[in-house]
């Protein structure tokens, strides 16, 4: 249960983060409002709070959460910029997850 709660969370913060920075990147690349800064601080805020409610080191949180960002971020490639990932898309976050996992569930005596 620890693992499926730990990545949906890895999940649900990798999102928040993406939207967090999208929008503002949307308000300066493509002439979107500015409003658009609200919802993205607010998404920004949501991110830093959903990193603090992992149980563990924060060192180690931020080295995982680094693999699932990856996939998140090309997850968000494909069905929000409509741009198919390639093979080596692919192949680097499956790398990136297996490192999550490795740093995230791998026996310790602390």
């Amino acid at each position: 249960m620890f693992e499926i709660k730990t990545i949906l969370l890895f999940l649900i913060t990798a999102i928040a983060e993406i939207v967090g920075c999208y929008l503002p990147y949307l308000w300066l690349t493509q002439g979107k409002s500015a409003w658009l800064l609200i919802p993205a601080g607010l998404s920004l805020a949501a991110f830093a709070w959903l990193l603090s409610l992992h149980p563990t080191a924060a060192g180690r949180i931020y080295a995982a959460y680094g693999g699932v960002y990856i996939f998140v971020a090309i997850l968000w490639l494909w069905g929000v910029e409509g741009i198919k990932p390639t093979v080596w898309d692919i192949v680097g976050s499956l790398v990136a997850l297996t490192g999550m996992s490795i740093i995230m569930f791998s026996p310790r005596n602390t």
